[in-house]
């Protein structure tokens, strides 16, 4: 399993705290450049690295915005890996790039081996898009998705945010008529959260947003979750619903704590036993490493696992813990495939995962 960063965007979203440069003009061509240079000694310093993680063979390239990089720099970065073809290869994309660059962009993609595409939506009303600052519009997501499977893209997820006052009932509903009657293979629909270095975390501190309440962010996140599963989406994991056989297996291994490889600055790793992250610079990016302890690889567990519909095997929890949280109906029992008690999170509690998970960490 590969995760390569991609640090770069055309401009930054309101909401966004992610390390990202701005690419425009003979500036970005410059930096992009460097990225490119460095990314490749990386991935030369780190071959056995790379070769010696088992599991999954899965490449994500995410961001940032990938979709932002000349074809000429992600070729050269897939060919210096040299461990494809991929179980999976997505790669993240921005609605305005994929109409700006058409189709024989997307068919150069598929070349290159990509086989899932994961669409950054958000929201299909242009007031809400332009807040967030998002450079497409409604009209412009449409065509990116249908430019997508027109092109022979058989995998697309599709990224939406709810949690703010601005989302009325009726924009989530016709947002979610629209996204559904699209037929994308997965979903994924993240609460707004305010995040320290944003802008929207400015505006909160100015007085100029204020957060939506519990009740509404529970409210709409209920919504959410009964018009897809009646669309006929398993909901798999707190943030993530697929169609049949469409789970993310890359996001999904995270979840179960399977080695994993991070490139480029802002990337993290995982060899099962440590977690490294790289320093967030485009020049000569470095690593800080942290080994975990015994009692911190569990809570992990946990905590990740119970983010899942699978759960976590009920050996892992404290007992007197985890009988009273099946008896509140926090919990429930199910069985694994060797019929091993697990516990998982009912979906009317994933809301409230966090909270959960705490008392049993």
């Amino acid at each position: 399993m590969v995760y390569i960063h991609v640090p770069f965007c055309r401009s930054f979203c309101i909401y966004c705290d992610f390390y990202s440069e701005t690419a425009c003009g003979r500036r970005g061509d410059a930096q992009i450049g460097r990225y490119s240079s460095e990314l490749l000694s990386e991935i030369e310093r780190r071959r056995q690295e790379i070769l010696d993680t088992v599991g999954l063979n899965t490449l994500y390239i995410g961001g940032g915005t990938p979709s932002v990089l000349p074809l000429s720099v992600l070729e050269r970065t897939v060919s210096a890996l040299g461990c494809g073809p991929f179980e999976e290869f997505t790669i993240e994309v921005n609605p305005e790039d994929i109409v700006e660059r058409g189709p024989e962009y997307v068919h150069s993609l598929l070349a290159l081996g990509v086989n899932r595409v994961s669409m950054g939506v958000q929201s299909l009303d242009d007031g809400i898009l332009r807040w967030m600052r998002r450079r497409h519009d409604a009209s412009g997501a449409r065509r990116a998705f249908g430019i997508l499977r027109d092109s022979g893209v058989d995998n697309i997820s599709v990224d939406l945010i709810f949690g703010f006052p601005a989302l009325s009932e009726s924009i989530l509903d016709s947002t979610l008529d629209e996204i559904i009657s699209w037929c994308p293979d997965h979903i994924s629909a993240y609460q707004l959260s305010i995040e320290e270095g944003s802008a929207l975390a400015a505006q909160v501190r100015d007085g100029r947003f204020e957060e939506a309440s519990e009740s509404l962010c529970s409210g709409q996140y209920s919504w959410i979750c009964r018009r897809l599963s009646a669309a006929g989406y398993e909901h798999y994991e707190v943030s993530n619903w697929a169609l049949p056989g469409h789970r993310a297996l890359h996001n999904s291994a995270y979840w179960t704590r399977m080695p994993y490889v991070g490139l480029g600055p802002g990337a993290h790793s995982f060899d099962g036993k440590c977690r490294r992250a790289n320093s967030q610079t485009l020049s000569g990016w470095t690593a800080s490493v942290e080994t975990l302890s015994g009692q911190e690889e569990r809570e992990e567990r946990i905590m990740l696992g119970l983010r899942t519909s699978d759960g976590v095997p009920e050996s892992l929890c404290d007992a007197v813990v985890a009988s009273r949280l099946v008896s509140e109906g926090a919990l429930v029992r199910i069985l694994d495939a060797s019929s091993q008690p697990r516990l998982r999170i009912p979906e009317e509690k994933f809301f409230v995962s966090d909270s959960i998970i705490e008392e049993l960490i």
